[in-house]
C-alpha cells in the first residue's frame, strides 16, 4: 500500500480555560471574565488541525473509561479521524489548566495527560501498522518520551517523514533528535534544548545550527508573532507570520502550525512552503478562542496564503 497522510501519536486531554486580566497569587481568588471547556492535548490537537487542512489522518495515544474519554472519541469522529486508541479503567483520561490573558490571549498551562502518561513502547508497537503506512509521522513529549522514540524509530525505518514537537520541553537523550527530519520547537524549547537564547533571527539561527549539530535534519523554531525560522543545512530562512485579525487565543497557535506544516509536507508541498501553510494555519488559529475548535480549514489556509 502507497504512504498517505499523518499519523500523530500524542495525548488527548480535556481544556478548561479560565479567562481573567491576571494569574492569582498562592492564596488570592480573583474573579474571572470567562470559561470554556473543550478539546485538547498537543497530538490531538495537531491531528485536529491536520484532519481540518486536509490531510488523512490517524491519531495514536490512550484514554481512560469516562466522560472525558467519550468527548474524545466524539472529536475524532467529528474531525474524521482515524483513533488507534487504547481506552482503559485504571486512568482518567487527561485534563489541563489553561490562564489565558483577557486582553492580550497570552496562556499559561497545567497539563495531566492521566492514561495518556502510561503509553508505553509496547503500545506504539500494536499500532506500528499506522505509523508504517503514514506519508508523515508526528509526536511530541506530552507522553513518555520512551513512546515518542519508539514511534520515530518506526517511522524512520518505514521511510516516513518523521516531525518532532518537543513540547513540552523536558529532558530526554540527544540520540532522538537523528531520527528526526524536522524538530519543531517554540523560542523557550529551542532555548531550553541548546541553552542558546532566542530573542531574535541570529539567536534563532545560533540555536538551530545547535539542533542540527545535535542531528536534526531541519530545525524549524517558531518566533510567535514574529513567525518561524527554517534552517536546514543548505538554506536558512525566515518564514513570515500571517495576520489574519484580531489576535483572541494564542494557546493551540503552535499545534496549528505543526498540524498544518505535517499536512502541507503529507501533500508533497516543499518543506519551505510547507511551512508557510503551517504559519498561516497558525495565524488564523489565534484569532479564535480555544485549541482544537479554533483550527481553520483548507479553504481558509489557501485564501489566506493567496491573500
Amino acid at each position: 500500500m502507497s504512504k498517505r497522510g499523518v499519523a500523530v501519536l500524542g495525548v488527548f486531554v480535556v481544556d478548561h480555560a479560565f479567562r481573567a486580566g491576571n494569574m492569582p497569587a498562592i492564596g488570592e481568588t480573583i474573579a474571572g471574565s470567562g470559561f470554556a471547556m473543550g478539546p485538547g492535548g498537543k497530538g490531538s490537537n495537531q491531528a485536529v488541525a491536520a484532519a481540518r487542512a486536509g490531510a488523512s489522518v490517524s491519531f495514536i495515544s490512550r484514554i481512560g473509561s469516562d466522560a472525558f474519554g467519550e468527548l474524545a472519541v466524539k472529536t475524532w469522529e467529528a474531525e474524521g479521524i482515524r483513533p488507534r486508541v487504547a481506552r482503559t479503567a485504571d486512568a482518567p483520561t487527561g485534563a489541563a489548566f489553561i490562564y489565558v490573558h483577557e486582553t492580550r490571549g497570552d496562556n499559561a498551562i497545567i497539563v495531566v495527560p492521566g492514561a495518556a502518561g502510561g503509553i508505553s513502547p509496547a503500545d506504539v508497537d500494536a499500532v506500528a501498522d499506522a505509523i508504517r503506512d503514514a506519508s508523515v509521522f508526528v509526536t511530541q513529549l506530552e507522553q513518555p518520551v520512551d513512546a515518542a522514540f519508539r514511534g520515530l524509530e518506526i517511522a524512520r525505518a518505514a521511510g516516513s517523514i518523521t516531525v518532532f514537537n518537543p513540547a513540552p520541553a523536558i529532558k530526554f537523550d540527544d540520540s532522538l533528535f537523528a531520527l528526526c527530519d524536522y524538530v519543531v520547537p517554540n523560542e523557550t524549547e529551542a532555548e531550553g534544548l541548546t541553552g542558546i537564547a532566542v530573542s531574535d533571527l541570529a539567536g534563532a539561527r545560533r540555536a538551530g545550527d545547535a539542533l542540527l549539530a545535535k542531528g536534526a535534519g531541519t530545525a524549524l523554531i517558531t518566533l510567535g508573532e514574529r513567525g518561524a525560522l527554517f534552517h536546514a543545512r543548505d538554506r536558512s530562512l525566515h518564514v513570515p507570520p500571517f495576520a489574519a485579525g484580531k489576535v483572541v487565543e494564542t494557546t493551540g497557535a503552535g499545534d496549528a502550525f505543526v498540524g498544518g506544516f505535517a499536512a502541507a509536507l503529507a501533500d508533497g508541498v516543499d518543506p519551505l512552503e510547507a511551512a508557510r501553510f503551517g504559519s498561516a494555519t497558525a495565524g488564523i488559529s489565534v484569532t479564535r478562542p480555544g485549541t482544537a475548535p479554533a483550527m481553520p480549514r483548507r479553504a481558509e489556509i489557501d485564501a489566506l496564503l493567496k491573500g
